[in-house]
């Protein structure tokens, strides 16, 4: 509803510039008419209730840039952004696990505070930075992929280590601090004091513990990774739902926009709701709450 509402506050209608463009030739009648078909005649309110309406009723429209079906639209190019954006977050996840650990692993001393130090590094750059550092370095002066088709195997993996990177700053982050307060915890003192190995102290006793808050934080990163999406797309020449976006927002194509807005507040809505659901199997605690109560 916001995105409508600030679509529908600029000056104009999205299809105005096709229509009194000289090379369309439209008359002043076909143009009414054609306003009349997309609804673009009706006031702003009565606009938003009609696509509501259709919405709910898995209607979502007709592009007004293609005149394609705007779920055409969505999925022909949802594919590209999901491979991106799941292989992504994997990677981004393996990364904070990696940092974490080592810096519960490494004893005190320079290595130690470089891995700390890491994740404000990756969280301080921005991943167009990365992305055309990469490029630069990749395809440039190794010539590991191409350029010119963006959908190589060299391609694609560049684009997901420009997404993963800064995204996998904040689960680092937050991995880190909660391993660090699950280390000063008695059952970690006496684990150490019967002699058991740092690699098993911190796999059996500190990790699990410092799940609940790294999987909240995946949750909440989705976001930032379905936003940078768009970002990396356009940088490595993607097609995707981030390309479909930003041509959407150049063109006023509003039921475009709306229906990708609303397939991303869906997705961010179902993954928090299945890692609030997993929060009882990693931490047998609140299984025995809900059992008490």
């Amino acid at each position: 509803m916001l995105v409508f509402l600030v679509l529908a506050a600029l000056p104009g209608d999205p299809i105005s510039a096709q229509l009194e463009s000289l090379q369309a030739g439209y008359t002043d009648a076909q143009k009414a008419q054609i306003r009349e078909f997309y609804g673009l005649d009706q006031p702003v309110l009565l606009q938003l209730l009609i696509s509501l309406g259709s919405a709910l009723r898995g209607n979502l429209g007709l592009s007004l840039s293609t005149s394609q079906p705007v779920t055409t639209v969505l999925g022909d190019a949802i594919g590209s952004t999901l491979t991106l954006a799941t292989t992504a977050l994997a990677l981004a996840v393996l990364i904070a696990a990696v940092l974490g650990l080592l810096s519960r692993l490494l004893g005190p001393g320079p290595l130690n505070a470089l891995v700390r130090a890491l994740p404000a590094a990756f969280l301080s750059t921005p991943n167009f930075v990365i992305g055309l550092v990469l490029i630069q370095v990749l395809a440039v002066g190794l010539g590991l992929f191409s350029l010119v088709d963006p959908d190589s195997a060299g391609s694609t993996l560049a684009a997901v280590l420009t997404l993963a990177i800064p995204v996998s700053a904040q689960i680092a982050q937050v991995l880190i601090t909660a391993l660090d307060e699950s280390a000063g915890q008695d059952y970690v003192e006496v684990a150490l004091a019967r002699g058991l190995p740092p690699v098993q102290v911190v796999l059996r006793h500190l990790l699990r513990p410092s799940l609940l808050p790294t999987v909240t934080v995946v949750g909440l990163v989705l976001g930032e990774v379905l936003g940078g999406s768009l970002i990396t797309e356009t940088i490595f020449g993607r097609t995707g739902i981030g390309t479909v976006v930003q041509k959407a927002v150049t063109a006023r194509d509003v039921p475009v926009l709306l229906a990708a807005v609303v397939l991303s507040a869906g997705v961010f809505v179902v993954v928090n709701l299945v890692i609030d659901l997993l929060y009882p199997l990693l931490d047998p605690r609140l299984r025995g709450t809900e059992a008490t109560r």
